[in-house]
């Protein structure tokens, strides 16, 4: 009797320490198929906010550069600095001098200086200091060896003087007789550097070389991305490019590929020992430059694993539980039918209909626990792409905006002010005044813009009111004199009846007038047969106002999103000028088409007529 009541419990141990193997090799497998779920959920997330943080930054870099770009083109065709190169007079370099160190003070440039065809540098912003530039020949330097040869050129160096680093743009300068110099700008991006320093995530420059320019990190400055060829390093160091520098490789090895732009590394930063960061890696527009950027991964892996690896096991364990719970249930009734035969069959129909309800409501909660997990994964991307689409709105119209409109009326200013120049030296008093009347209203006009631009970030609106179409017309066209001088001849403007007004306001319809004036011309660029015909209809309770040129037309890549920020055909174009302008017409219940083959672009702008 004993050995036949020994058998059951032999049997039952060996099926619970099945049991047991069994689920612990499933619990296992569980959390690490979680672990893998969340790092790459974590992963994934990563991904997408480092991509919206490092085309910020790119964006704010191009915006800090924009502005110092146009000083040599500018101060290139300057007569002052034309005459102080081709006649041997101290006043006219003392002069130029003092221009010089006006003009760096109320820009974002760290040093302006003209050299002589030579090399040697005649004139200095920072002619006073115990650093002056005056005297220095820069012959050697690359910036102004491909400005003399090919007109214009950017080389970040390190100063031989100042020993700071900087980009230096320069601009040859000339008349019909020959070339006379060069102008140099040199900016410095300490405040960026700054800026950047202040996230506490780890962001770099790098030029075609892989060398290190611009860095959150100082200590990486001038240090490689990845070892330079030692014929290439030997040129570099010739050069004095970048001084003494050792060009060593970063700290940083790269660990796992995730896409083209996107690799994790290990990297060791001053101070700390190494950890794993998400590198991401994007071009500069409009230069040979790569911006890198860093995020710390270690802190969010770790939390979105433990995260999924509690999910899991709230899931395992009921489950296991559960089966554990219906094997005891079933042996309770083996045991109880052993010991009592007559009620086996009152027992049996309770535990399938037990067993039933158990298993519809393990589908039911499993069919619940699927429900969620989908709805919390589509909120997620619905939330990061709505993150996505406001940064980008922001950036599109505050951070590069004020560059993009100002340009006009600033190069305008300047025309002025040399015509009061020129009328002052004959003594015609009356045109000078004219001139500087038009400056002192450019000036405010700038202010307005900036202001209105301010608003537009803030999501505001200027109030609307009456707009006399053909001076806002006419307004606009004066803003491009300067900055497409020879080349306004190809717009023809069908004057609007007399008294026709819209409903907008004036600033900001220049602003759309300008875009549309602006983007026709270029496309024009170089055409004998260039031509923007402008002109106004009235249409019922509407004025349409028609800019057409007959240019190559919008390239089909880009035409369903013409209207998106940043999306542009030119090498060097922000692509925020449409957007804008879309902006603009909506605010004042207009819309705005366009119509484009190969034999030319149609912009119609729809905008409610003022009826006397």
């Amino acid at each position: 009797m004993k050995q036949t009541s020994s058998i059951p419990s032999l049997a039952g141990s060996k099926t619970w320490f099945a049991f047991a193997l069994v689920a612990a090799a499933v619990v296992a497998v569980g959390l690490y198929a979680a672990g893998l779920y969340g790092r790459g959920t974590a992963i994934d997330g990563l991904l997408a906010q480092g991509r919206t943080d490092a085309n910020l930054k790119v964006a704010l870099l191009r915006a800090v550069m924009e502005r110092p770009r146009a000083l040599p083109v500018l101060l290139a065709e300057d007569q002052q600095v034309l005459a102080a190169l081709e006649n041997d007079d101290h006043s006219l370099v003392d002069a130029l001098d003092g221009k010089l160190e006006g003009l760096v003070g109320d820009t974002s440039a760290s040093v302006l200086y003209v050299t002589r065809k030579d090399g040697v540098a005649i004139a200095s912003s920072n002619w006073r200091g115990p650093l002056s530039f005056v005297g220095i020949n820069y012959s050697f330097r690359e910036y102004f060896r491909r400005a003399m040869e090919a007109g214009a050129a950017e080389h970040f160096a390190l100063g031989t003087v100042s020993k700071r680093p900087g980009l230096y743009i320069s601009r040859r300068a000339e008349t019909a007789g020959g070339k006379l110099g060069v102008v140099v700008v040199k900016m410095e991006f300490d405040q960026l550097e700054s800026d950047w320093r202040e996230t506490g995530r780890p962001a770099y420059v790098t030029d075609i070389s892989g060398v290190v320019l611009i860095t959150s990190v100082p200590s990486w400055r001038f240090m490689a991305a990845a070892p330079i060829p030692p014929d290439r390093l030997a040129a570099i160091r010739d050069s004095l490019q970048f001084g003494n520098a050792p060009l060593v490789p970063l700290p940083i090895t790269q660990i796992e590929t995730l896409s083209d732009d996107a690799a994790i590394v290990s990297a060791i930063l001053p101070g700390t020992s190494a950890a794993e960061y998400l590198r991401l890696r994007t071009p500069v527009p409009t230069t040979s430059w790569q911006l890198g950027y860093l995020l710390p991964i270690e802190a969010p892996v770790a939390a979105a694993m433990r995260e999924a690896r509690l999910l899991a096991l709230s899931l395992l364990v009921p489950v296991l539980a559960l089966i554990a719970f219906l094997m005891l249930r079933r042996r309770a009734i083996a045991t109880r039918i052993a010991r009592a035969q007559a009620a086996r069959e009152e027992l049996e129909r309770r535990v399938v209909e037990r067993t039933a309800d158990l298993s519809l409501a393990r589908d039911r909660l499993q069919a619940e626990i699927a429900d969620h997990r989908s709805t919390d994964a589509k909120l997620q991307v619905v939330q990061q792409d709505l993150v996505h689409a406001n940064r980008l709105a922001i950036l599109g119209q505050v951070a590069a905006g004020v560059a993009h409109e100002i340009n006009q009326p600033v190069a305008t200013i300047r025309a002025y002010a040399e015509n009061a120049r020129v009328f002052l030296s004959r003594g015609q008093q009356t045109p000078a005044d004219e001139n500087l009347t038009e400056i002192a209203a450019l000036t405010e006009r700038i202010g307005t813009i900036t202001e209105d631009l301010k608003a537009l970030g803030r999501k505001g609106r200027t109030p609307p009111e009456a707009v006399d179409l053909h001076g806002a017309i006419d307004g606009a066209i004066v803003l491009l004199k300067s900055r497409f001088a020879g080349r306004l001849e190809a717009l023809t403007v069908k004057a609007p009846r007399p008294g026709l007004a819209v409903t907008a306001n004036r600033v900001r319809l220049e602003q759309v007038l300008i875009n549309l004036f602006q983007n026709a011309l270029e496309a024009l660029e170089g055409r004998s047969d260039a031509r923007v015909d402008v002109s106004a209809e009235e249409c019922g309770d509407e004025v349409v106002i028609r800019v057409a040129d007959n240019g190559p037309g919008i390239p089909a890549s880009i035409r369903g999103s013409l209207f998106t920020p940043f999306n542009t055909s030119k090498e060097k174009g922000l692509g925020l000028g449409l957007a804008i302008v879309k902006d603009i017409v909506a605010d004042y219940g207009g819309h705005i088409e366009v119509d484009s083959s190969d034999g030319g672009t149609s912009f119609l702008i729809h905008l409610r007529k003022v009826t006397p």
